[in-house]
């Protein structure tokens, strides 16, 4: 049987090509792959799993192949946390559709949030950048700071 491929929603592929660094784009990724990892682990901070609905054409489905090991670690983590079954993880094909249905849906809710972003942005690398900062500083601001005025009275 022939490995599953990782799809594009056809609503993203022309923004999964603008972030991919060619001789016509100055994207700020190298390869699909990483586009695809970066809009996972966004749509997993955002709590955001969207249905593919019609896949690109124009696109080619990434083969699971081209995702380094670490790259796979993410999907199969990502698919144990999702489901809270570790028999996700075995090599049975149902398994490995799964796998890489929750990661493409995840995937494909990072890469709206990305379009949502980086509308109207002339340097993605830029956008990018101030979206990664604010997120961080989102992060801070939510730590609780330990309030001493209870210890006054």
């Amino acid at each position: 049987m022939a490995a599953n491929r990782i799809r594009v929603a056809k609503d993203k592929a022309e923004l999964v090509k603008e972030l991919v660094a060619s001789k016509d784009t100055t994207g700020p990724f190298q390869t699909y792959v990483e586009v695809m990892v970066f809009a996972a682990a966004l749509g997993v901070k955002h709590k955001k799993r969207v249905p593919l609905e019609v896949t690109a054409k124009d696109l080619s489905p990434l083969r699971q192949d081209y995702f380094s090991n670490s790259f796979a670690l993410l999907i199969n983590l990502l698919a144990i946390t999702e489901t809270e079954d570790i028999k996700i993880l075995s090599d049975a094909d149902i398994a490995d559709e799964q796998r890489i249905h929750i990661f493409e849906e995840y995937a494909n809710g990072g890469l709206e949030i990305l379009q949502n972003e980086l509308r109207g942005a002339v340097d993605y690398s830029e956008r990018l950048l101030l979206i990664l900062s604010s997120e961080r500083f989102q992060d801070y601001a939510e730590v609780e700071e330990f309030d001493l005025s209870k210890f006054l009275s």
